[in-house]
């Protein structure tokens, strides 16, 4: 879905579901309502998760990113948050949607967790055998 002051898309991962909108600005980069620094805690590793969309495409990050998170831990919401971004730059422009794909930006990662079976300990976890 685009709008003309905005694009928007949606990225998931395991358990956790991004909402993103991506709009013409400065760069900031919201998620729940908090700038990204406090939400990731200044973590190198997110940071550059979160643009690498941008570093792929060789873009400057000219476009203010407001994200909805829920759901999943920390890795997951960062990977449904960088699916989201990457989804929303193809919307911008077609031809950057190759070069992500090259990338493994825009494919969605469907690994979950197994759940767990009746009668087991867990997904795939049996009871001990006793001989006696």
């Amino acid at each position: 879905m685009a709008n003309t002051n905005y694009f928007y898309s949606l990225g998931r991962r395991k358990s956790s579901t991004a909402r993103v909108r991506l709009a013409k600005g400065k760069g900031n980069i919201i998620i729940n309502g908090k700038s990204v620094e406090d939400y990731v805690h200044n973590s190198k590793y997110f940071l550059n998760k979160l643009n690498q969309p941008f570093i792929a495409l060789d873009i400057k990050n000219d476009f203010d990113i407001t994200v909805v998170v829920t759901g999943g831990g920390s890795n997951s919401q960062i990977e449904a948050i960088r699916l989201g971004i990457a989804k929303c730059l193809t919307l911008l422009n077609e031809d950057f949607k190759q070069t992500l794909k090259r990338a493994d930006l825009l494919g969605r990662d469907s690994r979950d967790k197994e759940r767990k079976k009746f009668g087991l300990k867990g997904a795939r976890k049996k009871r001990q055998f006793t001989k006696r």
